[in-house]
């Protein structure tokens, strides 16, 4: 029988920019000092506040966006920051030219502009304004295009819940500060929604503003509930790829803000969905989580396979633990989204709007994924079609809300019941949190896991609002200091993304002739190419050992082979020929020999492992049993080839008679 795979598989092959083509640096993140000033001006004609740093399109992308006080002409200054001299934009300096309206929700207007052709690993200063009315220079980093990197997701600051909106500020200043502080590698912040109280108060959204952090990371930015009823979201908001079609909104159309969007930074296509819209509109046209389904499956459907990674991001729990958890429009949410997502391949869901820490088990189809996953798994391994829920308490400290009892519904879409496995959480929880105290998400990027920790931004102390005024605190700073880990654990998916070959095979049936992958199939890396003499580059690497087994009694003969297609990435690619490989018999058993090598064409002018090579066989009449076999992998390719994360599929054949 033939037994073939066509799971995606990457594989990392980076190298510098050859002569002639102007390096391109990208990243995320350092914070960066944001007190650059520009020369004063005589005439400061236009006030310049609110200037927050989103995110753009891509990684070369950068979406800035801001208020001003008159209706004038203005742009975003751009330059290296080793070129300004003492406050001095250089006359190098690159201008992208500004858009906006007057503000609907409050007096002055709004501008935004988006900031292109980024280069990797280049520390940035920009301002914003116009000749004589600059804001102050503000700093970001950015990082290689390639590779791992590490995004902060924040819970509802709500700035104002608590009644007090500079201790509201204060706690969410210190959540950024500590944040991005402990992890130096951050790059992205990602937002649940909730930014302030009340929507049109722009007094709460200057406190929201008023962290340099986002000044210095770029943003991607959630509307939540408190955030509809204005335009105060969308003015401050100006989001990539955002779809304001009607049918993602509800309520008056003269306040409607927000939308369903998307962007790709590095390996994350991240998808962001206004949830505020559930049901359909009353005049029975499509909207609501019927839309945003249609949606994501219209971003996945196009854009899916340009990155390793899924994760979408909208604001109200489906799988919360606390006030939410019962609610009818998230009932509604988990019937309409969770087939969905699960057939959508998605990896990871991001939520908020319940002010509690939890984590799902592996969901799929609404149901619990593996009935054996045990509760705070510290490594995770979600099957096709396994969905991570995650919703993130407040990083202010503004609001927390208290752990509810499951009920008796039992489980599935329908159900609240408890958890077989622990009673005390719902069935869908893995782990639930609530301690009074602020915390944050950290999500670490790797080319084949990604890495989820919540983390610990303050403890029973002030800054924390809420029990500044009274609410009882259960954190134990001596035990539990911040920066300590309150939930950790590491999704290794099933399609092992990021993977340089990766293969998925069932197992072999007794008595039959079968093979499969010795162990997890976790990730074959080819790791970084090396140049070599000036003329190429290579990389090696090992594929997942096999596993062999025959106890057939006919002893017939058997043969196992594999070929590779072009390495991809994006529009750009390569040959498959330039990979080799040499096979090689582990343990020895039934009958099996290695098959004979086979050079890059680099080397030989051949096909390489473009056309199907053998790794081993054996004859009629072998002894029965098993055998374990690998191959060492050899790439050789010109120095011609763009820079680029490469990927390709190892297709393996069985045959046997």
């Amino acid at each position: 029988m033939t037994l073939s795979t066509s799971t995606r598989a990457p594989g990392l092959v980076r190298r510098r920019l050859v002569a002639g083509v102007a390096a391109g640096f990208l990243g995320m993140g350092a914070a960066l000092g944001s007190g650059l000033m520009a020369t004063a001006s005589a005439a400061e004609s236009t006030t310049i506040t609110g200037v927050v740093l989103g995110v753009g399109a891509n990684e070369t992308q950068r979406i800035v966006t801001w208020y001003s006080s008159a209706d004038t002409a203005q742009k975003i200054q751009l330059a290296p920051t080793a070129e300004i001299v003492n406050g001095e934009f250089p006359a190098s300096a690159v201008s992208f030219e500004a858009v906006g309206a007057a503000n609907t929700s409050t007096t002055g207007f709004n501008r935004h502009a988006t900031i292109s052709d980024l280069r990797e690993n280049t520390t940035y200063s920009y301002r914003v304004g116009a000749e004589g009315s600059w804001s102050p220079a503000y700093s970001f980093k950015t990082r290689s295009f390639e590779g791992d990197y590490d995004f902060l997701f924040f819970g509802d600051p709500q700035i104002g819940a608590s009644g007090d909106r500079l201790k509201d500020q204060a706690g969410w200043e210190e959540t950024l500060k500590v944040a991005t502080a402990a992890n130096p590698n951050t790059e992205l912040l990602v937002s649940a929604g909730d930014h302030v109280e009340s929507a049109n108060d722009e007094s709460q959204w200057d406190s929201f503003l008023a962290p340099d952090q986002l000044r210095q990371y770029p943003l991607g930015a959630t509307i939540g509930n408190h955030d509809v009823g204005g335009k105060s979201w969308e003015q401050h908001h100006f989001t990539p790829n955002t779809d304001r079609s009607a049918q993602y909104y509800t309520g008056d159309q003269a306040t409607r803000s927000g939308g369903d969007f998307w962007y790709i930074y590095k390996d994350v296509l991240f998808i962001d969905l206004n949830s505020n819209s559930y049901a359909n509109p009353a005049d029975g046209s499509a909207g609501g989580d019927a839309a945003h389904v249609s949606y994501v499956t219209d971003v996945v459907k196009k854009h899916g396979s340009e990155a390793k990674w899924k994760v979408l991001v909208y604001h109200h729990s489906i799988y919360s633990a606390a006030t939410h958890s019962t609610d009818g429009d998230n009932a509604a949410r988990r019937k309409d989204f969770t087939t969905a997502f699960s057939d959508l391949g998605i990896d990871m869901v991001l939520q908020g709007h319940d002010h509690v820490y939890t984590r799902s088990y592996s969901i799929k189809n609404g149901q619990k994924e593996n009935p054996a996953e045990q509760p705070g798994a510290a490594d995770v391994f979600p099957g096709p079609g396994g969905v991570i829920y995650v919703t993130a308490n407040s990083a202010s400290g503004s609001k927390y809300y208290d752990i509810k009892k499951p009920g008796t519904t039992g489980t599935g879409p329908d159900g609240l019941g408890p958890d077989p496995l622990n009673p005390s959480n719902y069935w869908f929880n893995s782990v639930e949190n609530q301690e009074h105290v602020r915390s944050y998400v950290k999500v670490s990027v790797k080319a084949d896991k990604l890495v989820l920790e919540n983390l610990r931004s303050g403890t029973c102390a002030a800054p924390n609002a809420a029990v500044e005024k009274g609410l009882s605190c259960v954190n134990t700073p001596e035990g539990q200091p911040v920066g300590s880990i309150v939930d950790s654990t590491t999704i290794h998916p099933y399609h092992g993304d990021g993977q340089a070959i990766q293969v998925n095979v069932p197992n072999p049936a007794p008595g039959e002739f079968g093979w499969t992958i010795d162990g997890y199939n976790g990730l074959v890396n080819l790791g970084t190419a090396q140049e070599r003499n000036g003329t190429s580059f290579e990389a090696t690497g090992k594929i997942n050992p096999l596993l062999v087994t025959d106890s057939r009694r006919s002893l017939a003969p058997w043969s196992i082979s594999a070929n590779v297609g072009d390495f991809q990435d994006a529009d750009k690619k390569f040959a498959g020929s330039y990979l080799g490989w040499t096979p090689y018999v582990l343990d020895g058993g039934a009958g099996a020999e290695a098959g004979a090598p086979v050079l890059s064409s680099f080397d030989d002018q051949g096909k390489g492992l473009s056309v199907s090579s053998g790794l081993a066989a054996a004859v009629q009449g072998h002894p029965r049993g098993g055998a374990r076999l690998g191959a060492d992998l050899d790439l050789k390719i010109p120095d011609s080839i763009a820079v680029g994360s490469y990927r390709t599929t190892l297709t393996i054949t069985a045959l046997s008679s």
